[in-house]
């Protein structure tokens, strides 16, 4: 992979080539002239004032998608497509924002280089495409319908963690910048490339030119499509309730000959051309039979008058209706996204591939447009359409299951639990099951139980366990992944279950017992009960989140009820995310399974695996601590212990520690002795245990 870069001189273009290393060595330190430094000086001088830096074509361009060579008969010549896609933010503020921005794009550890540009107010992100075998397209128009595509892809990945918006530019194979310099730039050598497959054509969404229309009038630019049909539906009812009000007691029965000129006439200053309007007619009256009288009428009306479409027989409001439907249906796409419960937009025909939340400046955006194009249409037409049945559900966790395509057969999901190294010899069964369970609730499968299943990976820093647990959704999803669930919010701790696809439980051991008691119950909770902001009545939200958590410590588990809902795992070694992952096939395996009725629950079996194992990883609290050095275990066949009943075990503890325990831990202190099974009887003061007390061992103070 080569790295082309083309500086003009006044008369030639020279070329040279570097590798990607040496590339990001010569991003570090600026050349003998210190352009790039001059440029950035400049620059708040020559902005807005039209004027350029006069040394700017001595800065030369880079062109890091693909590698040219310069042809003396042909000019610059493809060689090879290097599968790097270009992503470009601008607009930035200063030195914070654009580190900030190289620190999030660093998030992902597909990201294969990050650096400043050129302004300086600018951040470039590099990321690889390769086909599912690792190839790249060879030829250049399969690489630019290959490099459209993974555009795409790669906004939809990166935007969501961005805190200012992408800068959408073509996704040309000589796609270029400025040569730049940045001190720190990111580079990852060993990052993943995304897999993707060859498209075969380049999508509807990546169409680059404004269509131009010949009309401004939208019923002049009717098609034949369904929505042409619906117009001259209204446009001919209209002019035939116009007809009827000229001709007095005229019911349907009657000999049609009195309607058909005044109906003809209305149809001809409507504008409805003449065949349609004879078909309309026929089929309206479609127990009259003389077809021949019909279209002699309509023939000798039309040729007889002057004025074609002068007058539309439609009310004020169903004009601008028709018309405002016709605009927002030509210029943007526009769908109801039923997981983030918003309206969503994207301009057609434009480089806007990914959609938006309509919020109320997009809304006052498209009013204008509107406005622009003589649709008089106020704000409260334009939401009486957004929030109609006109506007398109749109699921987008389901349309990515439904696309993936038909699974190859490899088992992609257990190769992907074994890049986590662990001594749990279970743990590859476990993770399939936690994997299954996680796309059969996407896809509604089990509306009556949550998945409350939750992998833990224990480890110490720098294992990437937090990157493992974001790798785990597709670039399209990865908008549904969150790891900053707040537990002091209960109301929006639920929204999150339907909001979010993976909840990633950062710094597990951190979690209270307080709120863990609040998580086991949001663990299995099938769907959350809430009141949309501003709404009137309390309605169920359809779950979506499945959890993963991650954590630094070993001791992390306080149910002492049991902990069948977790897989603990402790990691003996960093995970490999270096990966590239298809995870389309990775899906499609998913999907495959639980449509076709594999079991994708724990059964009592994989349960009692979990009860088992995790005893490692529970907390031993202090109150089970103290009990277990002032008492033994022994059976009722043995005269060393004695019966005792909660309370009286609660006091023998008080009496062997300063510290003052709460009455409260009477309860623990219960649940604890059932337990461990501790041999015990109902009386009329209680239960009572079997227990054999143990005197302190008390300092002798020679010390």
């Amino acid at each position: 992979m080569k790295i082309s870069m083309i500086r003009k001189t006044n008369t030639t273009e020279v070329c040279s080539f570097c590798t990607m290393e040496t590339f990001l060595q010569k991003v570090k330190c600026e050349t003998q002239g210190k352009y790039i430094s001059r440029l950035r000086n400049s620059l708040p001088a020559l902005q807005g004032s039209g004027g350029s830096f006069i040394h700017i074509e001595k800065i030369p361009r880079v062109y890091p998608v693909a590698e040219y060579h310069l042809n003396k008969n042909e000019g610059w010549k493809f060689k090879c497509y290097n599968g790097i896609v270009l992503v470009e933010v601008d607009s930035l503020s200063g030195a914070l924002e654009t580190e900030y921005v190289k620190k999030q794009a660093s998030l992902l550890p597909q990201t294969l280089a990050a650096f400043v540009g050129s302004s300086g107010k600018s951040v470039k992100i590099w990321v690889r495409f390769t086909l599912p075998d690792g190839t790249l397209p060879e030829n250049e128009e399969q690489a630019a319908i290959f490099h459209a595509q993974a555009y795409q892809v790669a906004i939809q990945c990166y935007q969501p963690l961005l805190p200012y918006p992408i800068t959408l530019k073509e996704p040309s194979l000589r796609q270029s910048f400025r040569m730049t310099v940045d001190a720190s730039p990111f580079y990852h050598p060993d990052a993943p490339a995304f897999c993707m497959e060859q498209p075969a054509r380049i999508s509807d969404g990546s169409s680059y030119r404004e269509q131009k229309r010949m009309h401004e009038n939208p019923l002049e630019r009717l098609d034949g499509t369904y929505d042409s049909y619906h117009t001259l539906t209204v446009m001919f009812q209209s002019a035939l309730a116009r007809a009827l009000e000229k001709i007095e007691h005229w019911k349907r029965g009657n000999e049609l000959s009195p309607l058909l000129a005044p109906l003809a006439t209305e149809c001809f200053k409507s504008g409805i051309p003449e065949e349609e309007a004879v078909w309309r007619t026929l089929r309206h009256y479609y127990e009259y039979k003389d077809e021949t009288g019909v279209r002699t009428t309509f023939h000798n009306t039309y040729a007889e008058m002057k004025g074609f479409g002068s007058h539309l027989p439609l009310t004020r409001e169903q004009d601008i209706a028709l018309k405002l439907e016709e605009f927002l249906k030509r210029r943007y796409e526009i769908r109801f996204n039923t997981v983030t419960d918003d309206l969503e937009y994207r301009e057609r025909y434009s480089t806007r591939f990914c959609f938006r939340t309509l919020d109320k400046r997009a809304r006052n955006s498209i009013a204008i447009s509107a406005l622009k194009e003589g649709i008089q249409a106020w704000d409260r037409d334009i939401d009486r359409f957004l929030h109609s049945e006109s506007i398109p559900v749109f699921n987008p966790i389901e349309d990515y299951l439904f696309e993936v395509g038909e699974w190859d057969g490899r088992d992609r999901i257990r190769e992907l639990a074994d890049r986590v190294v662990c001594k749990h010899p279970h743990w590859r069964e476990l993770f399939y099951r936690w994997f299954l369970s996680m796309v059969a609730h996407w896809l509604g499968r089990d509306k009556q139980h949550g998945n409350a299943t939750t992998p833990i990976l224990i480890g110490p820093q720098g294992y990437h366990k937090s990157t493992f647990c974001r790798i785990l959704l597709p670039p399209e999803l990865r908008f549904g992944y969150t790891d900053s669930l707040d537990f002091s919010s209960k109301r929006d701790a639920e929204r999150y279950l339907g909001r979010f696809f993976l909840v990633n439980l950062d710094e597990f051991d951190q979690i209270s017992i307080n709120q863990q008691a609040f998580l086991k119950h949001l663990l299995q909770k099938p769907m959350a009960n809430l009141r949309k902001p501003y709404g009137m009545s309390i309605r169920e939200v359809r779950r979506y989140a499945s959890f993963i958590a991650t954590s630094n410590q070993k001791d992390l588990l306080t149910d002492l009820s049991g902990n069948r809902r977790f897989i603990c795992v402790e990691l003996l070694a960093p995970i490999d995310t270096n990966i590239s992952v298809h995870y389309r096939q990775l899906y499609a395996q998913a999907f495959h399974a639980v449509m076709n009725g594999e079991r994708y629950w724990l059964d009592d079996a994989d349960e009692k695996i979990l009860k088992e194992s995790n005893e490692e990883f529970r907390q031993v609290s202090p109150l089970e601590q103290l009990f277990l050095s002032r008492f033994h275990f022994t059976s009722p066949t043995q005269e060393d212990g004695e019966w005792l009943l909660t309370m009286d075990i609660f006091n023998h503890l008080q009496a062997g520690t300063k510290d003052k325990l709460p009455i409260g831990k009477v309860t623990e202190l219960g649940r604890l002795l059932r337990k461990w099974n501790v041999p015990n009887k109902r009386t009329m003061k209680g239960s009572l245990y079997y227990l054999k007390y143990v005197e302190p061992c008390r300092a002798n103070g020679n010390n």
